[in-house]
């Protein structure tokens, strides 16, 4: 591999790298670890405390502080031993074994290319939008600490996405600042001649030049790319400018970019990925530009190319509505990546939009990025239980007359990154209960550990939680008043609302329909009475922002805002604008309980909640996403009956008076029923429940450990094994399928015996293959599950040649005869040791 250099920073001759010392500060403020290992942050706190405050971005501070300042603090020898020391443990911490290396130390994964749209690691680096940047941000943090060898794609945003304000009327303003390159904690990638690493991507009728940058995410690398080169058009520097702007040409062009060059960008620098990892659709193309890699490789055709690439394809899909997936017009399509289709990838344009296509001879069907995805990976997965099962619904098209349990999607529920959102006293108290590398085997004793903190621990640990949030809450809003132009009575009355002895509800996430943001708002008088009551009140804190284009989420925000500003509210509820991950973390750290509100089953899995877990605040959330297989009652609150509803508007009300009814009679109580010291012996039992059964089950590093182990290993050993011999098992598994494409409507299956005997069922069954070769296919007795129960799969054995049948065939089973015998019927599916069925041919024929 090329390894490019992590200098050569745009602004680099401006920077002070004469003094001694520097160099040590540069190689702390471009490793993001900062966010996540505070072990650094008195470094920036001692060269610029207000700045640091404000920005809680090193790099920045770096830049910024005098050079006098810089020489003054270096010449100090106890913070440059301090320095050396921070310095030597970042070292130390990137080449010690870690999990990975200790636990598969003969692996065949050597590399696993994670492409996004999105990362959310730090307020420093803000090209990210929410959810799915929330879980590639914190996926890579673990990776990190894991060992897991794991490299990001992404693109840098030169706007990101918007920043919000509100107006004296309510609504949402969008403000786009520029993210200026050398302000972030990344650096340009040179060639090792020095010249800046830049990619030519062709577009009908010109040429995109890319120029691709280095973020340091502890021992992970992200690289990123963008299109504000000075050789491209005006119009082209734009195409990377803004995260989920503009229309479907934009973000097709921002996709292509991603997939095709992010692709290409790893071939540059020499990188052979065995696995890549597609976090949602955006980034499908890398599929085709793999294969393509693979075609000029080896020769081969892209079919076989394809089916070589795809067993190291893993494709996580977070949607859970299809209008959800990214679709482009197939004019779209033709235009953009016609000839890309025919020139690089040899195969008609009407051959590249089938692929994405459920109908293939349907004209004007979409072209579905999603359906690229699955039709171009080794497995497939959700990421929850529950939308595992919803997924498998929404992808039943593409595998007809398959039952829909058996479609191809499994799940990895997602976790969050539990260093980057606790708070330093949460940190504390982990460690005290659970030791310092409490989040890295899976295997330690978390829960037991912390069974045994005392209430009179844990009530002092979440008082002072309350309190520091109450103090930020107190200082942005009357920053944000200010900004806005308010009086100055409503900003010196905004640094005294609230009380650290209050029960404080969060709710903050993007304001979209589905999420129900407003359920609270369905009868405000109600709500009035639960915030205001003298004996047992209640605050609450709103934080989110709907999408620039949707204007009914932007309503629902001046809803709450309209709300707010009356008189009798403005004491209990307030909105902190323009949600970011900074409002984020002090959020999670100190309300007491954090509810979610979404439709069932449209939240894939909602992180959110997941980062109070660590800080002791307790969940209030509807029964979707992660909450459905987390929820118990001794952990938390569960709002709606686990179902789905057909009648939005009836069913949305009756959850807003049970969410009422739940807050007035058993939330509200249990906070302020106290013991003679004050402690509320209930809420702590809860809240301790919460921390030690919950936190460990919904940390990121569980979720990438299990991918690693149930999808990243096999998925390189599938790859090494299609890739060898310039991709001759690949080859072998198309030309399979082509037969069996050719002959399977002439397959039929013949006389059926059935005999029921010593308490089993005995099926033969005669079946007749024509030209197919029997060993490509299996015969299976299937029945359907009952009461929750999975579907029965019982193989049958082939026995004997029929008489006078050029290649027809007896098969025969037996089954208990617990269930009748008309529950059970044969079926015939293509087999290979090594072909994923039926993600990679869903042929199937049913006896009856």
């Amino acid at each position: 591999m090329n390894d490019p250099t992590p200098s050569g920073h745009p602004k680099e001759l401006l920077l002070p790298t004469d003094i001694e010392g520097f160099d040590s500060l540069a190689e702390l403020a471009l490793d993001m670890r900062s966010s996540w290992n505070h072990a650094t942050d008195p470094v920036w706190r001692k060269l610029d405390p207000e700045l640091w405050a404000l920005t809680r971005n090193p790099w920045v501070v770096l830049q910024t502080v005098s050079r006098e300042k810089l020489q003054g603090v270096l010449a100090d020898p106890a913070f440059r031993k301090s320095l050396d020391a921070l310095v030597q443990t970042r070292r130390n911490a990137g080449e010690a074994p870690a999990w990975f290396q200790q636990t598969h130390p003969h692996a065949q994964l050597n590399c696993v290319a994670y492409f996004s749209m999105e990362y959310m690691l730090s307020e420093a680096l803000p090209i990210y939008s929410g959810g799915l940047g929330n879980v590639a941000g914190d996926q890579l943090k673990a990776a990190s600490d894991l060992g897991i060898p794991v490299i990001g794609v992404g693109l840098l945003y030169q706007q990101g996405y918007f920043r919000q304000e509100i107006d004296k009327d309510g609504m949402q303003q969008a403000r786009f600042p520029y993210n200026d390159p050398g302000q972030l904690p990344i650096t340009p990638l040179r060639k090792p001649d020095g010249e800046w690493l830049r990619l030519e991507i062709a577009l009908p009728g010109y040429s995109v030049w890319l120029r691709a940058w280095q973020a340091q995410v502890g021992r992970v690398k992200l690289y990123l790319l963008d299109s504000n080169d000075a050789a491209n058009y005006p119009a082209h520097r734009g195409i990377t400018s803004e995260l989920y702007g503009g229309g479907p040409e934009l973000r097709l062009k921002q996709e292509m970019l991603l997939g095709i060059g992010g692709w290409r960008l790893l071939q540059a620098l020499g990188i052979q990925p065995e696995v890549c990892h597609l976090n949602e659709g955006h980034a499908a193309f890398a599929v085709l530009e793999r294969a393509c890699s693979f075609m000029q490789t080896n020769g081969q055709p892209f079919d076989v190319a394809l089916a070589v690439t795809r067993a190291g394809n893993l494709f996580t899909t977070h949607t859970a509505v299809a209008a959800g997936f990214d679709r482009f017009a197939p004019a779209l399509i033709e235009q953009y990546l016609g000839g890309y289709a025919e020139q690089k990838l040899g195969i008609t344009r009407h051959d590249l939009l089938v692929l994405g296509r459920q109908n293939p001879n349907d004209a004007s069907e979409p072209f579905n990025m999603a359906y690229l995805a699955i039709r171009g990976s080794g497995a497939v997965n959700g990421v929850s239980s529950l939308h595992g099962r919803v997924s498998r619904h929404l992808f039943a098209p593409l595998f007809p007359r398959w039952p829909v349990d058996e479609v191809p999607v499994r799940h990895v529920t997602n976790g969050v990154h539990m260093p980057t959102w606790d708070s330093a006293a949460a940190d504390v108290l982990w460690t005290e209960a659970c030791g310092k590398d409490r989040w890295l085997d899976g295997s330690g004793t978390l829960e037991q550990d912390m069974r045994r903190v005392s209430d009179a621990r844990l009530w002092e640990f979440r008082t002072a939680a309350s309190a520091s949030l109450v103090d930020y809450a107190r200082e942005r809003l009357s920053r944000q008043l200010t900004v806005s132009g308010a009086p100055p009575e409503a900003i010196v009355e905004a640094k005294h609302l609230f009380d650290c002895n209050t029960l404080t509800l969060g709710f903050a996430r993007r304001f979209a329909s589905y999420k129900r943001p407003n359920l609270l708002l369905h009868d405000p008088e109600r709500l009035l009475r639960l915030l205001a009551n003298p004996q047992r009140p209640v605050q609450l804190i709103i934080a989110g922002k709907a999408h620039p284009a949707d204007l009914t989420g932007q309503a629902l925000i001046q809803q709450w805002i309209h709300f707010i500003r009356r008189p009798a509210a403005r004491p209990h509820v307030i909105f902190l604008s323009d949600y970011d991950m900074n409002l984020t973390e002090h959020l999670v750290q100190g309300v007491d309980v954090w509810l979610n509100t979404p439709r069932r089953p449209w939240e894939a899995c909602g992180t959110s909640g997941m980062k109070v877990l660590v800080n002791g605040g307790i969940n209030l959330s509807e029964l979707d996403g992660w909450w459905a297989e987390a929820y118990t009652p001794e952990v938390g609150w569960a709002l709606g009956d686990g179902q789905e509803h057909d009648d939005d508007l009836a069913w949305d009300a009756a959850e807003a008076e049970a969410l009422y009814d739940l807050l007035e009679r058993e939330v509200i109580p249990e906070f302020y029923t106290r013991d003679e010291q004050g402690i509320p012996g209930a809420w702590v039992a809860r809240m301790r429940e919460s921390m030690a059964q919950l936190t460990p089950r919904y940390s990121a590093n569980r979720a990438v450990r299990e991918y690693t182990e149930q999808y990243y290993l096999p998925a390189a050993s599938a790859y090494l094994a299609r890739a060898a011999g310039q991709g001759a098992l690949g080859a072998q598994l198309v030309e399979m399928r082509h037969t069996l494409e050719q002959d399977w409507t002439a397959l039929r299956f013949g006389e059926v015996k059935l005999d029921s005997v010593d308490g089993q069922h005995v099926f033969e069954i005669q079946l007749y293959l024509d030209d197919v070769d029997p060993d490509t296919v299996r015969v299976e007795l299937y029945a359907n599950g009952v009461d929750g129960t999975p579907s029965v799969r019982v193989a049958m054995q082939r026995v004997r040649q029929l008489v006078g049948a050029a290649n027809g065939y007896a098969y025969h089973a037996a089954v208990p005869a617990s269930r009748p015998a008309t529950d059970y019927t044969a079926r015939l599916i293509p087999y290979h040791d090594s072909l994923a069925v039926p993600l990679e041919d869903a042929h199937i024929l049913w006896q009856r």
